[in-house]
């Protein structure tokens, strides 16, 4: 299932991404730092929610409160919920 999460906070804007089941696939940023969120994007490809969360969730950006990252574990594991219908 394709997911769209609008942002809060961060230079992107929203992130999209493929979930299935635990597994995210196909993780793309609108906006934000290119050259690191294409790297992050393909770093977690095939990962978890778990393990997305496990390592990014709580990452802040400068004097933010959250990051593009920690947006990121916040969207798959709100997915992941929605999905199971928590």
């Amino acid at each position: 299932m394709r997911y769209r999460y609008k942002t809060s906070m961060t230079c992107s804007s929203e992130i999209l991404f493929d979930i299935d089941g635990d597994v995210v696939t196909n993780i793309e940023f609108i906006g934000g730092c290119n050259g690191n969120l294409k790297a992050i994007s393909k770093i977690l490809d095939g990962w978890t929610v778990d393990e997305i969360a496990g390592k990014v969730l709580g990452n802040t950006c400068g004097g933010k409160p959250t990051s593009c990252a920690d947006q990121l574990a916040r969207a798959v594991l709100k997915a992941r919920d929605e999905a199971r219908g928590d």
